[in-house]
C-alpha cells in the first residue's frame, strides 16, 4: 500500500514524539504498519509519501536513482539568475558537494493558503517564491542550499513526488494511491 499525505507544518515525519510541542503522524488516523517514505521537517509542509512495503524506500530515496522531488520555496528576496544558477550547478554544504537540480522564480508566484503560524515578516523585505527540484534529500538541504545563496527559507512546500503532484489533498488528509497514481510516482 502507497498512500500520500499533505503533511501539515509542525508535523513530524514519525509517529513517536520527541518532546517537543509538535504533532506525530500518530494524529491522523494512518493504517497500521505503514511507515514514512523520507521525511519533511516539523517546520516543511508538502506530500509525504507512506508504505508497508519495506523496498519502496530505497528505491525512492537512493541518491544513485536520482528520483525527482519539487519543491515551492518561499524565500527573502527576488534570487538572481547567478544565485539561481547555483542552487542548480550545486553548492558545498558541510563539506559536500550537492547533486546539480533545478530552481527558477515561478511566475506567476503561486496562491499558497496561509500558514498557522504566518511566516514572519518585514516591511522592507520582500519575497518570492522558487521551485526547486533535487534528486537527493539530505537533512534540511533546501534551506541550507538557498541560504549558502543569500535567500534564506521562510516557507517550503513539497509539490511533487516523481510526478505525483500534491495538488487535490488537502492540508492534514492522505488517500490510499490508485494503481495509475502509484506509476506517477516511478515516474
Amino acid at each position: 500500500m502507497l498512500i500520500a499525505f499533505h503533511k501539515p507544518y509542525g508535523v513530524l515525519s514519525q509517529f513517536t514524539a520527541d518532546g517537543s510541542a509538535n504533532r506525530t503522524l500518530a494524529d491522523f488516523g494512518f493504517p497500521p504498519l505503514v511507515y514514512p517514505i523520507g521525511r519533511l521537517d516539523a517546520d516543511s509542509e508538502g506530500l509525504l509519501l507512506l508504505s508497508d512495503e519495506g523496498e519502496l524506500n530505497a528505491r525512492l530515496l537512493s541518491p544513485e536513482r536520482g528520483h525527482p522531488r519539487r519543491y515551492w520555496v518561499q524565500v527573502e528576496r527576488i534570487p538572481t539568475d547567478v544565485a539561481l544558477r547555483q542552487i542548480e550547478e550545486g553548492l558545498v554544504i558541510h563539506k559536500r558537494r550537492t547533486k546539480p537540480s533545478q530552481a527558477c522564480i515561478l511566475d506567476p508566484q503561486p496562491e499558497v493558503p496561509p500558514r498557522n503560524p504566518p511566516i514572519r515578516f518585514r516591511k522592507t523585505v520582500p519575497t518570492s517564491w522558487i521551485a526547486m527540484e533535487l534528486v537527493e534529500g539530505k537533512n534540511r538541504q533546501v534551506r541550507r542550499m538557498t541560504a549558502a545563496v543569500g535567500h534564506p527559507t521562510l516557507r517550503l512546500v513539497r509539490v511533487q513526488i516523481g510526478a505525483l503532484a500534491l495538488s487535490g489533498l488537502s492540508e492534514g488528509k492522505w488517500r490510499v494511491l490508485s494503481e495509475n497514481e502509484r506509476k506517477l510516482v516511478f515516474a
